[in-house]
């Protein structure tokens, strides 16, 4: 259901619609497939999607004021409750497209940090081997590392143990278990990894004012490695 609600997003989000006019459409998706919201409310946020707009990391409220314009970046954040289960999980996109090569490359390789982080998840990896593999895709990139977010356990809840953070050492930390589910979130910018809180007490900004990326997926660890379970 997540999957298929970012999707949706994917394809219909455009220039001159707001950002209020995302969450409408989250809200009319998830409602004809039979799921929850897993964001409102929960610690009194007061809506179903976080959208973030170019320097927003994460955790954007949807505003009828806020309108988007081509080239913009956008981070659709979602999680879904469903049958007492909780996923999460995050997409970005460019409205219109671009011809900035920076701006494709922040994307895509946030995106393709998250997807050698999903690599290493297994029974028995330790959460420092994601956290290195993110690390390592996004350094390359050079891209800064958002370091006051993480990753995290979901499941019951939306947020639980552990902590899984985009930068580490392979073999330190905790060690990841079959049938435990976790979501893997890397947060990059085209500057430093300095973030803010702004003043509507969520939205949290790049300290720099660069753009940032976000991608994010629920797995679930398996002897034989993850399964993705936020992807169509």
């Amino acid at each position: 259901m997540l999957a298929t609600v970012l999707d949706v997003l994917k394809k219909q989000a455009a220039a001159g619609m707001t950002t209020k006019d995302l969450s409408n459409i989250a809200a009319t998706e998830l409602r004809s497939l039979g799921g929850k919201p897993a964001f409102l409310g929960y610690q009194g946020y007061p809506d179903i999607l976080c959208v973030s707009v170019n320097d927003e990391v994460v955790h954007g409220i949807p505003s009828s004021d806020m309108v988007l314009e081509k080239g913009d970046i956008v981070g659709l954040d979602f999680g879904v409750f469903h049958k007492g289960m909780t996923t999460d999980g995050a997409i970005s996109v460019i409205i219109g497209g671009t011809s900035d090569k920076q701006l494709e490359k922040l994307l895509a390789e946030t995106e393709k940090a998250l997807l050698s982080a999903i690599d290493t998840v297994k029974d028995g990896c330790h959460v420092g081997d994601i956290a290195a593999a993110a690390q390592g895709v996004m350094d390359v990139a050079g891209l800064g590392i958002v370091r006051d977010l993480v990753g995290h356990g979901v499941g019951h809840d939306l947020h639980e143990q552990p902590d899984i953070p985009n930068y580490g050492h392979k073999g330190t930390g905790p060690i990841l278990k079959s049938g435990m589910t976790i979501a893997i979130e890397p947060m990059a910018t085209l500057g430093g990894h300095q973030v803010y809180v702004d003043k509507d007490g969520w939205t949290i900004k790049t300290a720099d004012g660069s753009k940032s990326a976000h991608f994010e997926h629920t797995v679930l660890v398996t002897d034989r490695g993850a399964e993705i379970l936020t992807w169509l």
